[in-house]
């Protein structure tokens, strides 16, 4: 039922691009991008510098993209992600889909956060408050994955972190969603280097290990926030994805079990939630009638892209859909990665139409 979207990178050929030479990271190849044009469905965004795992949001009458920053810094590579070793946050924004793309500048620096230790990955924003919050993952001191939280009085930061993480956060990739009642969540988790599998009833083991085969997979996390943006208002709870016969998934099924990257949205009163299938590197989505879940599996938004990693997130800008991604088309390198956008189509019974991250398949 659902057919791959074939669209032309004519939709997208108005982004403007940063391509100077002199405002270019080392190793962002202006070369590769024009050579591998013909072949993916979308243009990088931004080639300044190498960005990932855009959360993309309106404020202000503006697209925000709050990224990952990827550098090379020459740790060396593993399961655990190790060689994604970050250190600060740039926020990039512009009028338009296929408008110019304004570098905010460093929002945040790992040296600012009190309580950090090493790799700062993919962020969210949101506002509240009268008030910018921007939402991340960062090892502790310790070494274990908690998500801290960051304030500013305008969208492009800077933002100022709080001394602590958030009680009773832990694990990676924070997604904050506002539902219609002006209640937030905040969804997140990662197995592998993520360190979801570390946790069970919230208490961490550093000794537990992955899912096996026929095990249930790992579920991801979520909370209420507080009106103060701050806190959890709630313990924080697994999130139930579902097969089409109410039966939760097994760790065999990896190519539509959670493994991390959430993302909620909402949609003609239905509540969307995609992820990245990690190691069989789909997005996928799973729809419910409730913040909470359970989520019912879908099917896949975005297909596998260059690289390992795959990372998304959905917006609306004035009526049409936009899904934000990457991948490594500059850089060929899984660590070294470029953010892209392209359309999202809704079939009529709510389904969404699967993207192809290459032009022509």
């Amino acid at each position: 039922m659902k057919h791959t979207i074939r669209y032309s990178l004519l939709l997208l050929t108005a982004v403007t691009l940063i391509t100077s030479e002199s405002c270019q990271s080392p190793g962002v190849s202006k070369t590769a991008e024009m050579k591998d044009s013909t072949v993916f469905l979308s243009p990088p965004l931004i080639t300044s510098m190498y960005t990932a795992d855009p959360s993309a949001h309106l404020f202000e009458g503006r697209i925000y993209l709050y990224p990952s920053h990827d550098t090379a810094t020459g740790t060396p590579e593993n399961d655990n992600g190790d060689h994604f070793n970050m250190m600060d946050f740039h926020v990039f924004s512009m009028d338009s889909v296929g408008g110019k793309v304004t570098d905010h500048g460093v929002a945040l620096h790992i040296r600012d956060i009190p309580w950090a230790g090493r790799q700062l990955w993919a962020p969210d924003a949101a506002f509240a408050n009268g008030t910018y919050y921007l939402y991340f993952p960062v090892k502790d001191k310790q070494d274990i994955f908690r998500i801290g939280v960051a304030a500013a009085q305008k969208p492009g930061g800077p933002f100022v972190p709080e001394k602590t993480p958030i009680a009773g956060s832990y694990s990676i990739d924070p997604c904050v969603f506002k539902d219609d009642d002006g209640s937030y969540y905040l969804y997140f988790g990662g197995i592998w280097g993520g360190q979801l599998q570390r946790w069970n009833n919230n208490v961490y083991d550093s000794a537990a290990r992955l899912r096996q085969g026929s095990e249930p997979a790992i579920l991801p996390r979520m909370a209420k926030l507080d009106k103060d943006m701050k806190h959890f208002s709630e313990t924080v709870r697994e999130i139930k994805i579902l097969d089409s016969a109410g039966n939760l998934f097994k760790e065999k099924d990896n190519d539509k079990r959670f493994f991390e990257a959430a993302w909620v949205h909402k949609y003609k009163g239905k509540y969307y939630f995609s992820y990245s299938t990690g190691d069989t590197h789909n997005i996928a989505y799973a729809v419910g009638d409730n913040p909470y879940g359970p989520f019912t599996y879908k099917g896949v938004v975005l297909n596998p892209v260059k690289g390992w990693t795959n990372h998304h997130s959905i917006i609306d800008v004035n009526g049409k859909w936009y899904l934000f991604y990457h991948d490594t088309q500059l850089s060929g390198k899984t660590h070294l990665r470029n953010v892209k956008v392209a359309p999202l189509v809704y079939h009529e019974d709510g389904t969404i139409q699967t993207i192809s991250a290459y032009h022509g398949k």
